[in-house]
């Protein structure tokens, strides 16, 4: 067990914190911790819970409030058992508690030593008052009704913790190591900013630090800040400070005898020692640094809609009782709604992570095209956390276990977004499991989820209905209901991309006046092309969005996504995309798999491979731009050879008029070999409806798309000459 009272009243078991339950449950508890496992009177616990307005039998109440919490700090606890934590004791209760388990005591133990050490020289005495120091993580118990905090027990240990600040503030300005103090002091003068000699400290030990006119600007807001509120100049001490500055003498406590910076010892006059339950040797000296609360999450999306399922995923990880390392991974297509998702969720959890949230964004897949390099991430988050820059170690590894000291057994909620892979994410994770960490990626970062137990959650599209929500968030739902044909036509053509969907809508909102009908006629004009998905912002623009992901890929697999876009069909299996590479499938299903981990493709169904319709409007247009006519032919006429050919006589789909139509002969050009065109066209599916491409050549034949035969179960569809631009007569197929 852990308990500490210097700064949030928390309790963590086996690393995991505990709730605490009720206001009233945790001031009890905080209570009991200020008095550093000395029993506390029953009617001075009635006075700290209740005051001056006690319950009818505030006995009673304090019996049941130690009953709740001996169970909450030992689950499965018999009722009426005393447990071994919340111990009767001299007609009250104490905290059975040791320098190992509560933070107060652990504080005074390391002081003790400080003590000791300081008669034989400040050097020494220094790094254990630091240690000391940084225990507390802020205001003594908080977390309790404000009002209680200003309880004397409260109050007794600000005191406290505030003499051993000046008085390291001294050591270090005697051994010259005043750097090492100023993040110390400069909390501690936020805090206090009426206490001179506190502030006194604080311009000797900027000035020490070789930061003189911070100093002296320093001086001159404690002096305005005394005049307005006081209506009094600085005292002795402040005054003394300046003059130091200004004479450049700092760097000697001048309560010290003028014989040597580093030969004076210093006098340690804190607090009398309180009587110790338990002493131990000192644990782990954490880095020595306050630590900040950090609040980096960028703004929610107002427009927010749907994802009702995600979010709960996403929740589950943030349960108490959520076991192992807890890292989401939040992935899929660029444009698909990662970060906004990761944000919203983070800024409805943020209560849960008591001691802040960091951000950042990785730039995996970016415009600048350069990765965010994760030494420099922990740079910034060393500072965010409080560590000044000149205190931060060199080498990444040693930056790594500074990071993971800081948060250790604390709750924070990092959000790492838009990474590149999982070694730029692995310096960035905590070792603490009070902390969450969730990763959105266009990767599926599958060596998270592997080594380091990461939850996976791939996003799809948006369902109409959350699409349409989307739509009326951001136009009103006066103008999405007024238009419902339209609005189902745009749903339809953005594909339930939610980038889509902002750019559409954005185009929309800019231009009220415009009826939506006009809008999703834009959409049908510009089809086969991304121009009615373009933003100045590159960020905002489909195309831009999806070549970031594109240039990511090794050249076998850009060259495959360009050539699948040429395939008919709605998805296709191994041996089809070997066919129309004309590779080994050894070869393409290692591509294959490269597609799928960048969210380029998805395996929907066991073997069956598809993308969504823009991101094939992408790849088509990159193969005018990087495939020879030889390459854009040759996977052509695989397609149209494996629509035209039949598994049965009867596998012609039918006119009304009770003709059957007669495929043409694939366009000229090697044509496959029958093997993998046979294995392709018995696991085949019909091809998108209405939808065949021209030949690269620009000669499309006059043809039916939909053929019954060619493909398993039943269905119906139309068929389109192209060569001619007319429609052809629809057919109901059953097969």
């Amino acid at each position: 067990m852990r308990f500490e009272v210097l700064g949030p009243v928390r309790v963590w078991r086996d690393g995991d914190e505990v709730a605490l339950g009720a206001a009233q449950q945790r001031l009890l508890l905080a209570q009991l911790m200020a008095h550093a496992g000395g029993p506390v009177a029953m009617d001075e616990l009635q006075d700290a819970l209740w005051g001056e307005s006690p319950p009818s039998s505030p006995a009673n109440a304090v019996y049941r409030h130690i009953g709740v919490l001996r169970r909450l700090l030992e689950p499965g606890l018999p009722v009426r058992s005393p447990g071994r934590w919340l111990v009767r004791d001299a007609g009250g209760y104490r905290l059975h508690a040791t320098p190992e388990t509560l933070d107060l005591l652990r504080f005074r133990e390391l002081v003790r030593q400080a003590r000791q050490r300081g008669v034989r020289g400040t050097q020494a005495a220094l790094p254990v008052l630091l240690e000391a120091l940084n225990l507390r993580t802020g205001p003594v118990a908080t977390g309790v009704p404000v009002e209680a905090r200003s309880h004397p027990a409260f109050t007794a240990l600000e005191r406290e913790h505030l003499a051993v600040v000046k008085e390291a503030a001294s050591a270090a300005l005697t051994t010259g190591q005043a750097g090492q103090l100023l993040a110390v002091l400069h909390r501690a003068a936020a805090e206090h900013p009426l206490d001179e000699p506190l502030q006194a400290l604080l311009v000797r030990a900027l000035a020490a630090g070789g930061q003189r006119a911070a100093a002296l600007a320093m001086w001159q807001r404690v002096r305005a800040r005394l005049t307005t509120e006081l209506g009094a100049e600085p005292g002795s001490a402040l005054r003394a400070a300046q003059q130091e500055v200004l004479r450049e003498d700092v760097g000697r406590n001048p309560s010290e005898p003028d014989h040597g910076v580093h030969s004076a010892p210093v006098r340690l006059t804190v607090v009398a020692d309180p009587p110790a339950t338990v002493t131990s040797p000192p644990e782990t000296t954490p880095p020595a640094a306050p630590f900040v609360r950090p609040a980096q999450l960028p703004a929610d999306l107002a427009a927010f809609a749907g994802r009702r399922s995600e979010l709960a995923h996403v929740a589950q990880l943030s349960a108490k009782d959520a076991a192992g390392a807890r890292i989401a991974v939040i992935s899929g297509m660029g444009g698909i709604g990662k970060t906004t998702l990761a944000v919203r969720w983070a800024h409805r959890a943020a209560h849960r992570f008591s001691d802040g949230q960091l951000y950042i964004n990785l730039r995996g897949f970016d415009p600048g095209g350069v990765p965010a390099d994760p030494a420099q991430v922990l740079r910034g988050f060393l500072e965010a956390l409080g560590v000044p820059p000149q205190r931060i170690p060199a080498g990444a590894d040693v930056q790594a276990g500074l990071y993971r000291s800081l948060l250790a057994r604390r709750r924070v909620l990092i959000l790492l977004d838009n990474a590149l892979d999982a070694e730029q994410v692995r310096p960035l994770l905590p070792g603490s499991p009070g902390c969450l960490v969730i990763v959105t990626s266009r990767d599926r970062l599958l060596g998270l989820v592997t080594a380091e137990a990461a939850r996976p959650l791939a996003l799809d599209r948006l369902s109409t209905a959350e699409a349409r929500e989307t739509l009326t968030r951001r136009l009103g739902a006066d103008r999405v209901l007024t238009d419902p044909e339209a609005v189902d036509e745009i749903v339809t053509r953005c594909g339930g991309l939610p980038l889509a969907l902002a750019v559409v809508a954005t185009r929309a909102a800019t231009h009220p006046h415009f009826p939506l009908a006009a809008v999703a006629h834009e959409l049908r004009a510009t089809r086969g092309s991304l121009d009615a998905f373009t933003d100045a912002d590159p960020a905002g623009d489909v195309r831009a969005v999806l070549s970031w992901s594109y240039r990511a890929l090794s050249p076998g697999a850009a060259r495959l996504l360009r050539l699948l876009s040429l395939h008919p069909g709605p998805d296709l299996s191994l041996p089809a995309a070997a066919a129309v590479t004309g590779d080994e499938q050894a070869a393409v299903r290692s591509l294959l798999a490269e597609l799928t981990r960048a969210h380029l493709l998805t395996e929907h169904l066991p073997g069956r491979y598809a993308c969504h319709d823009l991101l094939r409007t992408y790849a088509a247009e990159r193969v005018a731009k990087d495939e020879s006519a030889g390459e854009r032919e040759a996977p052509y006429a695989v397609s149209w050879t494996t629509i035209c050919t039949p598994r049965t006589p009867q596998a012609v789909s039918t006119r009304p008029s009770g003709d059957s139509p007669r495929c043409p002969p694939p366009p000229p050009g090697p044509t496959p070999t029958p093997s993998p065109t046979t294995r392709w066209h018995s696991a085949g599916t019909p091809p998108r409806h209405g939808y065949l491409p021209p030949s690269p050549n620009g000669r499309t034949p006059a043809a039916p798309t939909h053929m019954s035969g060619a493909w398993p179960g039943r269905w119906s569809g139309s068929w389109t000459g192209r060569a001619t631009g007319t429609t052809g007569p629809r057919s109901s197929v059953s097969a």
